[in-house]
């Protein structure tokens, strides 16, 4: 499986988490488009805003094309299924979360940035359109009530930055991801931070 598979899989799942958002809240087409576009393009923007890097660098042909039509593909869902996104809501976020954080290390690596830097970069990618998202949606961002979020996306960085970029090790770094966010909302596991209670 190669990057670029890997990128696609990433923003397919979060346009289709940004989509899934608005026909919970019960937006008209436009809401589903703007949720969907801006889950999948707020982290990097942010990313770029950090990394002082062009934000017209983010739009790619291909990637827009690819969000356009899972966009008007999801306006043909009938609005009974949306009982399905509690079930797989988290999956498809999770593969955007990896995707995404993967991507914003490799960039800020690409950059020679350092550890903190990258680490940055990935969580602000992973996590920076969902947290959009939720704020157009009404809600608490997933990424504030989660602490498994962020602490994902830093693995990411660490990864990144230790060396890992191959096309193996990269897909690696997402199932990991995904196995270990899906174990945690499944389990209802948090980190036992005591003295924040």
């Amino acid at each position: 499986m190669t990057w670029t598979v890997l990128h696609i899989i990433g923003i397919i799942a979060y346009a289709i988490s940004g989509a899934f958002v608005a026909l919970q809240a019960k937006y008209s087409f436009i809401g589903i488009f703007v949720l969907g576009l801006t889950t999948s393009y707020g982290g990097s923007i942010i990313r770029n805003v950090v990394l002082d890097i062009p934000v017209s660098d983010i739009w790619e042909r291909q990637s827009l094309l690819v969000v356009l039509v899972t966009l008007t593909t999801i306006l043909f869902v009938k609005r009974n299924w949306i009982h399905h996104w509690n079930r797989w809501g988290y999956f498809f976020d999770s593969i955007g979360l990896a995707s995404f954080a993967i991507q914003g290390g490799l960039l800020a690596k690409s950059l020679d940035h350092d550890l903190g830097i990258i680490i940055i970069a990935s969580m602000f990618t992973g996590v920076g359109g969902g947290m959009i998202r939720d704020l157009l949606a009404g809600r608490t961002p997933l990424a504030l009530r989660e602490e498994i979020h962020a602490v994902l996306t830093f693995v990411c960085g660490l990864c990144i930055w230790a060396g890992w970029s191959s096309p193996l090790e990269l897909s690696v770094i997402v199932i990991f991801i995904v196995v270990i966010r899906m174990l945690s909302v499944n389990n209802k596991l948090k980190f036992p931070l005591k003295f924040l209670h």
